[in-house]
């Protein structure tokens, strides 16, 4: 495995956007993408270099992320600021709407919801979700694509 500072600089970031994209705030993402590196020096000696090492280390992201929430479930607090620029009725329907893609989002198969998440909150190219999922650059592409076309339809149905 190369060094684990040439790793910290060249995945730190991927992890992080991973983190953000399975619904890590920024703080939470920043203190995992921190663990996870821990847990790959400690771990070291267990990566065999079956898979690419960004694989490696977002499978261990994703593990603490889960034991993140395992250990500290959210409180279901309700945010004092609703976005939207205009009346309160405005910014509900904005936030229904949200709701509402997010819901169609869940409802997807786990590796349709992962592909998803990478892509429209992880920010990551279809290369990169590939390379994350251990799969190709077109799977990605053509699961993104998919997807897209089903949340449509599902949400034109439901309006």
């Amino acid at each position: 495995m190369d060094s684990m500072d040439q790793a910290f600089r060249e995945h730190s970031q991927m992890v992080f956007r991973y983190l953000l994209s399975l619904g890590a705030d920024s703080d939470q993402a920043e203190e995992l993408t921190q663990e996870t590196f821990y847990q790959a020096v400690k771990s070291a000696e267990r990566f065999d270099g079956s898979c690419k090492l960004s694989t490696w280390l977002c499978a261990i992201a994703r593990n603490k992320l889960f034991e993140d929430r395992r250990r500290h479930p959210p409180t279901g607090e309700i945010p004092e600021d609703l976005p939207g620029d205009g009346s309160p009725e405005e910014a509900l329907s904005e936030e229904a709407g949200r709701l509402a893609i997010l819901r169609a989002i869940h409802a997807q198969p786990e590796s349709v919801r992962e592909v998803l998440h990478l892509r429209l909150l992880g920010n990551l190219s279809f290369r990169q979700i590939g390379e994350v999922l251990g799969k190709s650059e077109e799977w990605a592409r053509v699961t993104f694509y998919r997807a897209k076309l089903k949340l449509r339809e599902e949400l034109r149905e439901h309006d």
